[in-house]
């Protein structure tokens, strides 16, 4: 399932497309004809993202505020791709398959074929977008998307995000706190490899209770949070791991490593078997002491932690961790 930072660079994909401009809509597999047929020829005013939900606010006319949203979940199997003339600012894929649409064979992005499993098609003037295998597509008005947007904890990549709310939630709950980060109730946009990977940064232990934490270490997973997240939505992949900790064990082939990101084949990228700690890594050794990775069921979801490293339960003062988003400015992949 993507994690928040994709849906944040989702939104922007599309506010780039079609912000502001009239589009076409329609339902190729006819799920969500009645929904397309309402918004066909409105304006998409502006698509803003919250954790994994993308709200795509539709208006009557050009520069005036959205009456209408179409409420997207990609879930495990939704993906978008992209299609469009040069003009067209586009990504190829953002979901679960990384392959973008193919133009015909005499160049032209306008005579592509939807396939029989889109379920929305978005056509500007100089391009389109397909929306296909998604958790949830529907029409809301705005007093339903208000109603989302309370159901959820506070999202590091949103301006609005309130980090003593975060700290509020941990905190009265008797929960782990491994669980707890998987709550979008908590936190909007984490997600499994967030989790794993944040609280090997902390050395936190996953299964202390969120009321047990202090609040300077809760605030501490928060500030770590926003700039790995940052650095996500800018790049289109997680990273990790410190630079001296990459190539530690090139010995091993990692390569099997069932994880997938944008960029996987741009040679100046992190590989994605350096890009993380503990994430996928069970029964590898630890980046940092050697002792091998394990995994557990929690909740439902696999957890990926240092039995070694992750011993923290409190803050301890005075301590600074290696990791910290302060000693890593997260400007390019290299650094």
């Amino acid at each position: 399932m993507p994690e928040g930072h994709t849906i944040h660079r989702l939104a922007r994909a599309m506010n780039a497309a079609f912000g502001n401009t009239r589009v076409r809509l329609s339902s190729p597999q006819g799920r969500f004809e009645t929904g397309a047929a309402e918004l066909d020829g409105w304006v998409m005013a502006r698509a803003e993202a919250a954790g994994k939900h993308l709200f795509m606010g539709f208006a009557p006319h050009e520069d005036t505020e959205p009456l209408r949203f179409i409420h997207i979940h990609l879930g495990l199997y939704g993906s978008w791709t992209f299609a469009g003339s040069e003009r067209f600012h586009q990504v190829r894929a953002i979901g679960a398959p990384r392959k973008g649409l193919e133009v015909t064979s005499d160049g032209s992005w306008a005579s592509i074929v939807p396939g029989v499993n889109v379920r929305l098609r978005i056509r500007g003037a100089e391009g389109l977008a397909d929306l296909t295998g998604p958790n949830q597509c529907r029409v809301i008005d705005e007093a339903e998307r208000e109603a989302v947007l309370e159901r959820l904890g506070p999202d590091p990549l949103r301006s609005d995000a309130d980090p003593r709310e975060f700290v509020r939630r941990i905190k009265k709950s008797r929960q782990s706190i491994g669980q707890l980060l998987m709550d979008q109730r908590v936190c909007a946009g984490i997600g499994n490899i967030y989790r794993a990977e944040l609280l090997f940064r902390a050395r936190l232990d996953p299964y202390v209770p969120g009321n047990e934490l202090t609040t300077p270490l809760i605030e501490a997973l928060w500030e770590d949070l926003v700039p790995l997240m940052a650095y996500g939505e800018r790049t289109g992949r997680i990273v990790t791991t410190q630079p001296e900790h990459r190539k530690i064990h090139r010995e091993l082939n990692e390569r099997t490593v069932p994880v997938y990101q944008n960029g996987d084949d741009d040679p100046a990228s992190v590989p994605r078997e350096e890009s993380f700690y503990v994430y996928h890594r069970q029964g590898f050794p630890c980046r940092l002491c050697e002792a091998s990775i394990r995994d557990a069921d929690l909740a439902g979801r696999a957890l990926y932690w240092c039995p070694r490293c992750q011993k923290r339960r409190v803050r301890k003062a005075g301590w600074t961790d290696v990791n910290s988003a302060a000693s890593w400015a997260y400007t390019r992949e290299g650094e």
